[in-house]
């Protein structure tokens, strides 16, 4: 295996001087190195990955030197558009270097969403004429790849890539201490029961990408409840709130809620804008912040920074409550949102962290999705 400082130092000493980007299971250690060891003037975690590329532009304009961004494939859709239209040769020449974790590649066991995005990684980067290397866990080959990339992308001044295989990295040889949360926080799990213990049979939930839609699953199967009014969003991190606002705006007749992450909700922060200004009445939008990316190795994200309930308010949404943390003032503020005109919207505050043996659904999205469109399609609008 690789040791993420060593892979890290061959980068520096070539010229990368920031590391800015969006964790990635398969680059976690990596990640946890970088969020740890860099001063904050070296490295940032960014809301999505096209950001990154923004901010590693802005690092290259201001200091000639070369960024490293990094990211999940998965991300790489969002990349797209600044990688051609900014950093391109044929636009601004800007070279940095994309450490990419390859989510789904042929040949590797993975989930159902990975599998069409890890297959076509390899020809997205050719189509983008982005030249890319493969790293496995080779730590030799990895020094050398880590350098060569950064020379390419100085000669090119452009964008290279390194697809980084799973298990490629070593443990992380620092880590950052936590931060410590109130004992008082109940666990995501608890909260995800409360709200849907709450909610009306009729409701119709969307679950975020990553634990909170496997914690919701497994709600439902220990409750032996119906699992056809849940859509599990098990890629496309970020969207859920827009699926369940195309939902609400559809089937006006029964509450649509959206159970979010804080990591989802900043990731495409202008999409609560695009809800709170909708006339979706029956749309109540539930964030449970932890404070961190939670299915991707536990890096921060700014949940506790910021108020994501002010944004929420000023983007529009008719009634903001919380952040509440105690069983009793989820049940009354969900309450008190199912009576209200929306679109609606209620902060969270939970533990960071998930079960080791938390499990994944049995169905495949496939399957999700005809159980639900069934029993959508029935209801009245």
């Amino acid at each position: 295996m690789i040791s993420p400082k060593a892979f890290y130092e061959a980068l520096a000493e070539s010229g990368v001087n920031f590391a800015v980007g969006v964790p990635d299971s398969l680059l976690k250690e990596f990640c946890a190195f970088a969020d740890a060891a860099l001063p904050a003037d070296r490295h940032l975690i960014a809301a999505n990955e096209g950001t990154a590329v923004g901010i590693a532009a802005g690092v290259h304009l201001a200091t000639d030197g070369i960024p490293l961004v990094y990211l999940q494939n998965s991300g790489l859709g969002n990349t797209v558009n600044p990688l051609l239209s900014l950093a391109d040769k044929e636009v601004y020449g800007i070279p940095l270097v994309l450490l990419i974790g390859w989510r789904g590649e042929p040949g590797v066991k993975d989930e159902p969403q990975h599998v069409k995005q890890g297959r076509v990684s390899p020809a997205m980067l050719e189509s983008m004429e982005i030249p890319f290397e493969v790293l496995d866990g080779n730590a030799q080959e990895a020094d050398r790849i880590a350098r060569a990339a950064v020379e390419k992308a100085r000669e090119r001044s452009a964008p290279v890539a390194i697809l980084v295989r799973k298990g490629a990295f070593g443990k992380a040889e620092e880590l950052r201490q936590p931060t410590p949360r109130g004992d008082d926080l109940l666990e995501r799990e608890q909260a995800i029961e409360v709200v849907t213990g709450t909610l009306p049979p009729a409701a119709t939930v969307v679950s975020t990408t990553g634990h909170i839609s496997r914690e919701l699953y497994e709600q439902r199967e220990r409750a032996s409840q119906d699992r056809a009014s849940d859509f599990l969003t098990v890629g496309c991190m970020g969207h859920s709130s827009q699926i369940a606002l195309g939902i609400a705006l559809t089937k006006r007749d029964s509450p649509v809620v959206c159970l979010d992450g804080d990591g989802a909700a900043l990731m495409h922060m202008g999409g609560l804008a695009t809800v709170g200004t909708s006339d979706a009445e029956n749309f109540v939008h539930v964030v449970l912040n932890n404070g961190v990316h939670g299915s991707v190795g536990g890096q921060p994200t700014v949940g506790f920074d910021i108020s994501l309930t002010d944004v929420a308010r000023a983007c529009g949404y008719k009634t903001v409550l919380g952040p509440v943390t105690s069983e009793a003032d989820i049940r009354n503020a969900v309450t008190e949102l199912l009576q209200a005109k929306g679109p609606t919207f209620l902060e969270v505050h939970v533990k960071p962290g998930a079960r080791a043996d938390l499990g994944r659904p049995k169905e495949t999205p496939a399957e999700n999705k005809r159980l639900f469109t069934e029993r959508l399609r029935s209801i009245s609008s």
